[in-house]
C-alpha cells in the first residue's frame, strides 16, 4: 500500500469521522492501456469534494456524479468506460484501454459497519500486517482476509497469489464476484551505509513510497545535511536492525565497504524474511566477502541470495546511475521479474 493509498483511504475516514456522507470508488479491472492500476481509489463526499485518483482525470468527473448517487440511495453501482463507450470518449478516456469501478458508499447499507473495517486495515498497515479487503460486488459487503485460509478454497489460490503479486484483482466466487483489494506493507529500504551512492538513491526510493531508513554508526556520514528528512539509525547494524524489523517486505543493502558495518548487516538480512539482499562491491570484493561469511557460518545457499555486485548491469557511471540500477534491481525483484539478476 502506498503512502499515497493510505493517504487517500485516511483522508476518506476523516471525512466520515466528520460527518460527512462519503462514497470510496475503486478501479477493479482493467484492459489494454487503462491509465490508473487496479486498486487506485478516489474518495468523494456529498458535497463533491474528492482526493485520489481512478484515471488519471479522465472519468473522475463522471465518477464523482455517479458517486453522488450512491451516497444518496446507500447502493453500491459498478461502472465502465472505455474506448467504445461514447460516455467514456466525452469525459477524455482515448488512451485504448478500458476500466471498471466500483463505487460504493462507506457507511450505510445492508451488512455495514461504518469506517471499521477501513480502520482497521489502516492500523494492520501501520503494524506492517498484510491483509486484504475482499468485497462481495454485488451487495458491497466487506470483509477482511489476513491468510487463504480465511477464505473458501475456491477464492483462497487467488488470495495467496494476489499477496504474492501485490496485485488485487476481481474474480468470481461460489457466492457472487468478489474484489480482492490487496494492502501489502509498505515496501521498506534499509540502506547500511550512508555513503555517496545513498544519497541520490534515497529519494528514487521515496518516490517509489518506499520507506528508508540509514544506518550507520559513523555519526560523521549520518546526518541530515546530506540526507535531508530521513530516519537514520547511528547504531551499528546488529543493533539497529532488531529495532528496525526486516520481514518480507524488506530490502538491505549493505554499501559501506567496511566489514565491520556490512557483514553484521548481510548476516542478520541473510536469517530474515527480506525479499532483497544486496551489497556494494567488485567480483573480487564479493568473493572475500562470502569467504568471511562462510567463516562465521552462513550456509552456500544464503550467500546465493545475496545481489553482488549490486544493481543491474546497465554500464553505470557515478552515484546516481549506482543508485539507479539498485532501485531497478529491487524493483525487478520485487516483482518477480526472475530473480533481478542480469
Amino acid at each position: 500500500m502506498s503512502a499515497s493509498e493510505r493517504y487517500v483511504l485516511g483522508r476518506a475516514l476523516d471525512w466520515l469521522a466528520e460527518g460527512r456522507r462519503v462514497a470510496l470508488a475503486t478501479v477493479i479491472q482493467t484492459w489494454g492501456s487503462a491509465p490508473q492500476p487496479v486498486g487506485s481509489q478516489l474518495a468523494i463526499d456529498a458535497e463533491g469534494n474528492f482526493l485520489g485518483s481512478v484515471s488519471g482525470g479522465c472519468v473522475e468527473a463522471e465518477v464523482i456524479t455517479e458517486a453522488a448517487e450512491v451516497i444518496a440511495s446507500g447502493v453500491p453501482k459498478a461502472l465502465e468506460f472505455g474506448v467504445e463507450d461514447n460516455t467514456a470518449w466525452s469525459v477524455g478516456l482515448a488512451c485504448g484501454g478500458a476500466i471498471r469501478i466500483f463505487v460504493e458508499p462507506l457507511e450505510g447499507g445492508r451488512g455495514r459497519e461504518p469506517g471499521g473495517v477501513l480502520h482497521r486495515i489502516i492500523s494492520d498497515i501501520e503494524a506492517r500486517q498484510r491483509v486484504a479487503l475482499v468485497t462481495q460486488l454485488a451487495t458491497g459487503v466487506r470483509s477482511l482476509a489476513y491468510s487463504p485460509d480465511d477464505l473458501g478454497q475456491d477464492l483462497a489460490p487467488a488470495l495467496e497469489d494476489a499477496f504474492r503479486r501485490d496485485k488485487s484483482m476481481a474474480l468470481a466466487g461460489s457466492d457472487g464476484e468478489v474484489f480482492i483489494n490487496i494492502f501489502n506493507p509498505t515496501i521498506r529500504l534499509v540502506i547500511v551505509g550512508a555513503v555517496h551512492v545513498a544519497q541520490p538513491l534515497v529519494p528514487m526510493a521515496r518516490a517509489l513510497g518506499y520507506d528508508v531508513v540509514i544506518v550507520d554508526p559513523r555519526s560523521a556520514f549520518a546526518t541530515e545535511e546530506r540526507f535531508g528528512n530521513v530516519t537514520i539509525a547511528r547504531e551499528w547494524p546488529d543493533e539497529a536492525l532488531p529495532k528496525i524489523g526486516v520481514d518480507g517486505r524488506t530490502a538491505l543493502i549493505a554499501l559501506t565497504h567496511d566489514p565491520k558495518i556490512d557483514d553484521p548487516a548481510l548476516i542478520y538480512a541473510l536469517s530474515s524474511d527480506a525479499f532483497y539482499v544486496g551489497a556494494l562491491g567488485s567480483k573480487q570484493t564479493h568473493a572475500k566477502r562470502l569467504e568471511r561469511l562462510r567463516q562465521e557460518g552462513v550456509s552456500s545457499r544464503d550467500l546465493q541470495k545475496i545481489h553482488a555486485p549490486i544493481g543491474l548491469d546497465i554500464g553505470a557511471q557515478g552515484a546516481a546511475e549506482i543508485a539507479l540500477s539498485i532501485i531497478a534491481e529491487i524493483t525487478a525483484t520485487q516483482r518477480g521479474k526472475g530473480n533481478g539478476r542480469r
